[in-house]
């Protein structure tokens, strides 16, 4: 597939994620289709705006759609929905396929690219990891707060053509981005940071990460969680850097007050992604061998609180 600039992209999912990506794909001149959930008439009529110190765009016509049959066929479909309704996809994503359709999920945890593999054909199927401080404000209007790179890779195999092409697309919209060889890895090394940080901004009552840091307490059980985290990858056969613990303690430092999206979705009343960030990394390692006791802990907290508010 030629990834030109004619490339046809479907975002699904306009929250903060997919308005970020697919407005930066839509500034640098991609065919970009959002597929609106929640806020259609808004954002059809005020666009797409990415508001922060380095990052200021507005895509004023932005292409939106309520249904993936008015969107047609891509080349591309970016999945930026939430790990919770992914079973949405199924009636979602059949429309925007073709045959040689590529579909990239930037989601959050561990299951999401198996889930897409396992309904339209693991040959299609990419991952990207994003590391970036967003906030959805309101429909179409997003925060951003720091950083903004992405990883990509490809779930079978290792990188190909297609990887690199589309890595290329991304960086000549201007955002960083990397190919990787072995996407679960990434996502193990990921989840070092989003299992102790996302779980305890909720755990610990509703606090931001400058809350965990500043606290004695907190912070040695955020470090505490992410080695178990590190010994979990090892068991399923991924070996992560020696100073990752060290590298994602100081790149937090840096974020000042941030509220992770779990605890965003927490104080809004939305379905948390506990499967995927804590659930699903918990049995693998289980599976493999690896005690857990931490995270099996802080996995039972969060399910127990997101059960309350039912």
């Amino acid at each position: 597939m030629s990834m030109a600039d004619s490339l046809r992209i479907a975002v699904v999912g306009a929250g903060a994620i997919g308005s970020f990506y697919g407005g930066k794909l839509a500034v640098g001149g991609r065919d970009v289709h959002f597929l609106v959930r929640g806020g259609f008439d808004r954002i059809k009529r005020s666009g797409i705006r990415i508001r922060g110190r380095r990052e200021n765009f507005h895509i004023a016509d932005a292409q939106v759609y309520q249904t993936p049959r008015e969107i047609g066929p891509c080349d591309l479909v970016l999945i930026t929905l939430k790990a919770t309704n992914n079973d949405a996809m199924l009636e979602l994503i059949p429309p925007l396929l073709h045959r040689r359709t590529i579909l990239l999920t930037l989601q959050n945890g561990l299951g999401n690219e198996e889930f897409l593999a396992q309904h339209f054909g693991a040959e299609r199927v990419m991952g990207g990891l994003c590391f970036i401080c967003l906030n959805r404000i309101s429909p179409g209007l997003i925060e951003h707060l720091d950083h903004g790179h992405l990883n990509l890779g490809e779930l079978v195999g290792v990188a190909k053509e297609r990887t690199h092409n589309l890595a290329r697309q991304f960086s000549q919209c201007g955002v960083e981005c990397r190919v990787v060889e072995n996407l679960m890895e990434e996502h193990w090394h990921k989840l070092v940071w989003n299992i102790p940080f996302n779980g305890l901004t909720v755990a610990a009552g509703g606090i931001t990460t400058a809350n965990i840091l500043r606290s004695h307490s907190l912070r040695s059980e955020a470090i505490a969680l992410m080695n178990e985290v590190v010994v979990g990858a090892k068991s399923c056969g991924y070996s992560l850097p020696m100073d990752v613990v060290v590298e994602q303690i100081k790149r937090t430092e840096t974020m000042g007050a941030y509220k992770p999206s779990t605890l965003l979705d927490f104080e809004a009343g939305r379905a948390l992604e506990i499967e995927a960030i804590w659930g699903e990394p918990l049995r693998r390692a289980q599976a493999n061998g690896a005690t857990m006791p931490r995270l099996e802990e802080l996995y039972q907290r969060l399910k127990t609180l997101d059960a309350r508010r039912e």
